[in-house]
């Protein structure tokens, strides 16, 4: 039996929540990638990135059961992101996790989920 947990399981809701809060507070004050999100309600951003984090890191699909498939490059694509934007993006992401209190193994675990998925996001 495979006792290993998700990392959706080791971070649990409150502590996604809470990286999360810490998260935007810097993405919206960013003058980088603020004004990406300058069209949309703060709230709704991060409640689908709760969404999608949850599914992404191994947890409910809480994605696909309220907003339907993910295609996230295809929902980004109307936004230009370029590289600085998506450097930006993971600064602050790492700055956001490095403030959990958790192991620091799981810190760099989560971490490591990102660079990849930024990437993709690139498209300019």
């Amino acid at each position: 039996m495979d006792n290993r947990r998700t990392l959706y399981e080791e971070l649990g809701d409150e502590r996604l929540k809470q990286l999360l809060d810490t998260f935007y507070d810097k993405v919206f004050s960013s003058p980088v990638i603020g004004p990406l999100f300058d069209q949309t309600n703060q709230e709704t951003i991060k409640d689908k990135q709760y969404c999608f984090l949850t599914q992404f890191l191994g947890g409910p699909p809480r994605y696909n059961e309220k907003y339907g498939h993910p295609r996230m490059r295809m929902r980004h694509l109307p936004h230009k992101i370029d590289e600085a934007a998506k450097n930006e993006w993971l600064k602050l992401m790492k700055e956001s996790i490095n403030t959990l209190e958790w192991d620091e193994q799981l810190k760099n675990a989560l971490y490591s989920c990102f660079p990849a998925v930024a990437n993709h996001m690139q498209n300019s």
